[in-house]
């Protein structure tokens, strides 16, 4: 009987910020909250960029709710912003200060095990007032219905949990939201794949290299042609004593490029521009990768259904648009609107409301004008045509297109702080990667250092990550190559004629002819859920504690 199951107030999934913010709101109305973790500690599991941002015009801020945050659980404060147009071992760099600035209270760059770790500390304090608390090492694995109506949590390690409020906050493979039908993993477009590597590097190392004070950081993007022709860019982020440098890519042409995420990342690192950080050393202390939502396609306007709310990446709340990269703020933000929905909707007497009331304080706050921006979704038929994009590259690789770019630089860089004009930018090659490439070429200049550094191989990076054991928690539907063997590349711990990593190519030979298939081995799993979309399987979350465990994030 389900009368017979545990029962709280308000039940949050996930110990990030978004699930943080939300139990912290909670729990400060009095409302008796549980917070379910899966990982061995709050941030095992999670990998951010990560600059964390507080938006001047947003109704919740981590800092509001957790007032030692940023003395506490945060690096370096970012106060400058530069993007690197690279063609070649040319390089013309943009400040992007004003967009960095723009509507920014502050923002901080972050490490995930630290921050979380802290939060969930200070998360368990506040829900224990109220007879609730904060456990780890519990996955959450479905929605526990009644009569056809949500009514709480089922886990792997507990009996079912029944609660008056769900709030989902477990992230980009959410599994809560794929129970509810409110998230799929079918189209590859809607996706983006970050890879990290965090590079140790002593704090006085880096206020000399990067000429900051030990009070402040900086944050470095990198476009152009060194990424393979596939849609992305990088970043390098400057931590307390070490540094955040990544890679981010629309799935979609990561596959059709069949790029290594690990390759791609490794062309940043040794390009000559970085150089002038590293200087002969280099020390990688973890490497890292997570699926990233696409917030123009994915951000679902109506994140609930019954009971359940989702907060964060599993509601598709990261907004990537150009140079503007944010997400944990947007976690922060929507979690505070769904405690106070549900506060609101429980004075009224009317619990039930308080999905309908989020959504409408999501829209009211103008969280969903910043997620999904009315100008691309009615520019992006003509912005994103072949036609159109075809004329684009003829016209910006012509003599017509440098005598252009040379005329009309500075509007250029204009156009790289305005949020208006990256609120439409396309989602293509022609401006991920010819336009920035282009830009090099013509008013950059060349650099002329060396860079020796030799980042590990994919094998090592796999072994100096730490993993508790389980038992698998993917399975292969489809093991041709054609069903599956995008896995094989797109899979940040997996590549082509590598042996170890998940996704292995191999020839069969059945009744006499070859056949390319696909093998698995969870064993070195990251946990990205990049095989979920590229290939036919059925992937779930290992159990409690098991699987990666994440030092830096």
């Amino acid at each position: 009987m389900t009368d017979e199951y545990e029962h709280y107030e308000a039940v949050v999934v996930g110990a990030g910020p978004g699930g943080a913010a939300a139990a912290a709101a909670l729990a400060k109305q009095g409302v008796e909250t549980l917070v379910l973790e899966r990982g061995t500690e709050a941030g095992s599991k999670n990998v951010s960029g990560g600059l964390i941002y507080a938006e001047k015009s947003a109704p919740y801020t981590i800092d509001s709710l957790f007032p030692d945050f940023r003395e506490e659980a945060a690096e370096r404060p970012v106060g400058e912003y530069y993007m690197h147009n690279i063609a070649g071992e040319k390089v013309k760099t943009f400040d992007l200060n004003k967009i960095h600035h723009h509507d920014t209270e502050w923002c901080d760059a972050v490490l995930r095990r630290h921050m979380d770790s802290w939060l969930a500390d200070q998360v368990h304090e506040l829900t224990r007032e109220t007879g609730g608390g904060l456990l780890t090492d519990v996955r959450v694995n479905g929605l526990l219905r009644e009569g056809g109506q949500i009514v709480g949590v089922t886990c792997d390690e507990l009996d079912p949990i029944r609660a008056d409020v769900i709030v989902a906050a477990d992230g980009v493979n959410s599994e809560l939201a794929r129970d509810a039908g409110l998230m799929d993993w079918e189209d590859p477009e809607e996706w983006f794949q970050g890879v990290k590597a965090v590079v140790e590097m002593d704090p006085e190392v880096i206020n000399d290299r990067f000429d900051v004070s030990p009070e402040e950081g900086v944050a470095h993007l990198f476009g152009g042609d060194l990424f393979q022709n596939v849609r992305g860019g990088g970043f390098l982020y400057t931590n307390e004593g070490s540094l955040s440098i990544g890679t981010v890519f629309h799935l979609d042409s990561l596959a059709d490029e069949r790029a290594e995420p690990h390759e791609l990342l490794d062309s940043l690192l040794t390009h000559p521009l970085l150089d002038q950080w590293f200087q002969g050393e280099y020390d990688e202390r973890e490497y890292a990768a997570k699926l990233v939502p696409d917030s123009k396609k994915v951000a679902h306007p109506s994140p609930h259904r019954g009971r359940l709310l989702l907060v964060g990446d599993a509601a598709g709340q990261m907004q990537a648009q150009g140079p503007i990269i944010k997400g944990m703020n947007h976690a922060v933000t929507a979690g505070g609107l769904a405690a106070e929905a549900y506060q609101e909707a429980k004075t009224r007497g009317q619990p039930e409301a308080a999905g309908a009331l989020y959504e409408q304080k999501l829209e009211d706050e103008g969280v969903m004008k910043q997620l999904r921006p009315q100008r691309y979704r009615v520019t992006r038929f003509v912005s994103e045509s072949p036609p159109v994009n075809w004329l684009g590259e003829k016209v910006l690789n012509s003599r017509v297109g440098g005598v252009g770019i040379k005329a009309f630089g500075g509007l250029l860089e204009r156009s790289f702080n305005s949020p208006f004009v990256l609120g439409m930018a396309p989602d293509t090659k022609l401006t991920y990667v010819t336009a920035p490439a282009r830009i090099g070429e013509v008013l950059g200049t060349p650099v002329t250092a060396e860079n020796d550094i030799e980042p590990p191989e994919l094998d090592d990076r796999i072994g100096d990550l730490t993993y508790n054991v389980g038992d698998p928690h993917i399975e292969v539907l489809d093991d041709s190559f054609e069903a599956s063997g995008l896995a094989v590349t797109a899979c940040p711990v997996s590549a082509k004629g590598f042996g170890g990593g998940c996704y292995r190519e191999e020839t069969v030979q059945t009744n006499g002819s070859t056949e390319r298939k696909v093998s698995l081995d969870t064993q070195p799993c990251v946990e990205c859920g990049t095989c979920a979309i590229v290939a036919d399987t059925h992937w779930e979350h290992p159990s409690g504690g098991k699987g990666v465990e994440y030092k830096q994030g």
